[in-house]
């Protein structure tokens, strides 16, 4: 007598979903952060992300340092490659817009640059430097 057992594949994997309350700083990004940060002499800083209206889609995204937190920001970390927290700080009208996004950093053939992967786009124009939601 010979039984068969029967077995399941596993669900397939899915990528983890940032909240819509949140920013996500990959390890990539976070590297960058640190590295400038060091060539800009102040270890406290942090990066102020949002947006604002103008461009040629409605929107242009806000990517500036800021070195001290306001009493409204929310803030977001990241952690380097070699353990070091980075943080990231956005404003509650942001974060209407931003959330649920990850902030990315990639090297390839034609340059490198910081990347918002943010679901909440709905289009961009062709200079990349705009955003319509």
């Amino acid at each position: 007598m010979t039984t068969s057992a029967t077995t399941t594949a596993p669900p397939p994997a899915t990528a983890p979903t940032i909240s819509k309350r949140e920013v996500e700083v990959t390890s990539a990004a976070a590297d960058e952060i640190a590295k400038q940060k060091a060539k800009r002499g102040t270890p406290e800083a942090m990066i102020r992300l949002g947006v604002r209206g103008g461009g040629c889609t409605g929107f242009t995204y806000v990517f500036e340092w800021a070195d001290a937190v306001r009493p409204t920001d929310k803030t977001f970390a990241g952690t380097t490659a070699a353990g070091e927290v980075v943080r990231v700080v956005v404003d509650p009208k942001s974060l209407v817009y931003l959330g649920g996004m990850q902030l990315d950093y990639t090297r390839g053939m034609m340059g490198h640059g910081f990347k918002f992967n943010n679901p909440n786009a709905k289009g961009a124009c062709g200079c990349g430097e705009s955003v319509q939601f």
